[in-house]
């Protein structure tokens, strides 16, 4: 009998491994290569790794040749280790560090529900896994992945420590806390101590926040993170008042980088941040302040999990809702919270046996539902066009078939479905993206179908812009590797020149180069581009 069981349960475990593979896989490296990096950020990291890797500097992050001090080191780290892996640098090896680290923390999660909360493993790692924000930034560029996934590691090794006593767990905490602060600083840290001290404070156990600071552990977490922070900053003396005192302090207090947004603002991104589970995510928050009167007195470990996970879902919200700069990114390290949440709060319902609300079940229907309708529509909404009527008919059926069928399925059936008759439409969804969407994406917000057209025009060795967007800038400097001079910072060059500028500005630019031809040679009307040959100054004669 117990051979039996062993059996069972490596077969069981062997079948979710393979399930977890298949997904991230799907999920986080499916297409990877389809769009172009994107937006501000990515061109920009993915170009100030490439400077250090070339550069052979460890130390310093270098932008277009100048130390660029605004986030710390381990996504340039792990990007160097990819470029080198992939064979050389391109936007997809940018990408591959957020991918590899979020299969990670989607594996860490499910290990460690197994080993703390066997039953519920497999849905709190695919229920993260399946989450909006998380593949959107587990598919990106940037350091809010590699933040997240340490921040949750080291909140998991943190309740693993609590809740038995094993020094190891506490160990995994302060190491995962130091590699979160380098991944994008003291934040980290910050908002874990925040957590902890809230969930002392709800156990009324002051004693817990001492006993967390373990000596060997502190020792620890200095080692991992002392040893860059005093190179950058012996490297160059301006380091700490620019990246504590201007992109920390700064950052959060005024407006100073113009991400100013109203005080909820994330309230929307959470809703959105959370689909297609955010109906059973909230849920299972309102349930778990309902009752942490209830979870606070029992022993510690056994019901309390609700009230640490709801601490650590609300902790970042409410601290970055105040803050002057606001971006997307800023919450996710609540969101794994959510979905764990989620996965206790569906292992709780299964050993009630209980069904969904029929009113709860028919909100995450149409949720569900106007995710799948919606990836019908968005492709038509990009290219302005109209939406042919066979496309309605079928994104109507599909809808109406995915309301009925998820509604019947968890009025019928209960929670234990919930997982599987959620992933087939954030399944079929992610398949059109890649499909249909993704390709209209790459042309309207990447820089690279735009280097591809400047590169069929022959060889072109300097490129400058004038009136585009801050994306085409740094983009074109990562495609083409090189600084990329501004007309509107006055960076003119003198030789003879392409500028890529806003369609129509032709005149504008005879008038600002009176003395110099100027030739409409192409374009890229997806972004509202022209091309246009500067020929250079004569020597002694300067641009006004």
């Amino acid at each position: 009998m117990k051979q039996n069981r062993s059996l069972e349960d490596r077969t069981r475990r062997s079948i979710d491994v393979l399930a977890l593979i298949a997904f991230c896989g799907f999920f986080f490296f499916a297409g990877l290569q389809l769009v172009g990096l994107v937006g501000a950020d990515e061109p920009r990291y993915a170009q100030v790794a490439r400077e250090m890797l070339q550069r052979h500097d460890w130390v310093t992050p270098v932008l277009y040749g100048h130390p660029w001090l605004e986030k710390p080191p381990l996504y340039y780290w792990c990007a160097i280790l990819a470029y080198k892996g992939a064979g050389g640098v391109t936007d997809w090896a940018a990408r591959l560090p957020s991918a590899i680290l979020c299969v990670g923390m989607v594996f860490f999660i499910y290990v460690w529900a197994r080993h703390l909360r066997r039953g519920m493993q497999l849905d709190a790692a695919l229920i993260t896994a399946a989450c909006v924000m998380v593949i959107g930034f587990g598919r990106s560029a940037s350091t809010d992945m590699p933040l997240t996934v340490m921040f949750t590691a080291a909140m998991l090794c943190w309740y693993g420590w609590y809740s038995t006593q094993g020094r190891g767990w506490l160990l995994g905490f302060y190491l995962f806390s130091g590699l979160g602060t380098l991944a994008k600083g003291p934040i980290a840290v910050f908002l874990a101590a925040l957590i902890i001290v809230i969930f002392a404070a709800f156990r009324t156990d002051g004693r817990l926040v001492l006993r967390t600071l373990w000596p060997i552990g502190i020792v620890l977490y200095l080692a991992v993170t002392l040893p860059w922070f005093i190179a950058v900053q012996l490297a160059n003396p301006e380091f700490f008042r620019i990246f504590v005192l201007r992109q920390n302090l700064a950052r959060y207090a005024t407006d100073l980088y113009h991400h100013h947004q109203p005080f909820f603002y994330y309230l929307p991104v959470v809703l959105l941040a959370l689909a297609p589970w955010t109906v059973f995510v909230i849920t299972a928050v309102i349930d778990a302040i309902r009752d942490w009167r209830f979870s606070a007195r029992q022993p510690p470990a056994t019901e309390d999990l609700r009230i640490f996970l709801m601490v650590w879902v609300l902790v970042p919200i409410l601290f970055f809702s105040p803050s002057q700069s606001k971006l997307p990114g800023y919450i996710l390290p609540a969101i794994p919270a959510g979905t764990i949440l989620l996965a206790d709060f569906i292992r709780r319902r299964e050993q009630a046996a209980e069904k969904p609300a029929s009113w709860l079940a028919l909100l995450h229907a149409l949720l569900s539902a106007a995710i799948l309708v919606a990836s019908f529509i968005v492709p038509f909404k990009l290219l302005k066009l109209t939406l042919p009527r066979n496309v309605i008919l079928v994104a109507f059926a599909l809808g109406l078939t995915a309301i009925l069928s998820l509604w019947l399925s968890l009025r019928n059936q209960g929670y234990r479905v919930l997982r599987f008759i959620t992933l087939v439409p954030v399944v079929i969804v992610f398949s059109l993206l890649l499909r249909g969407t993704a390709p209209i994406i790459d042309a309207l917000q990447s820089a690279r179908p735009v280097q591809s057209a400047i590169a069929s025009l022959g060889e072109v060795p300097t490129v400058a812009t004038y009136d585009v967007p801050r994306e085409v800038e740094y983009g074109l400097a990562f495609y083409r590797n090189q600084p990329i001079p501004s007309y509107e910072r006055n960076e003119i060059p003198a030789n003879d020149h392409l500028v890529v500028a806003a369609s129509g500005s032709q005149t504008e630019l005879e008038y600002r180069l009176p003395r110099r031809s100027i030739t409409r040679v192409g374009g890229f009307a997806w972004q509202h581009l022209d091309f246009y040959l500067v020929s250079g100054s004569n020597p002694g004669e300067a641009d006004p």
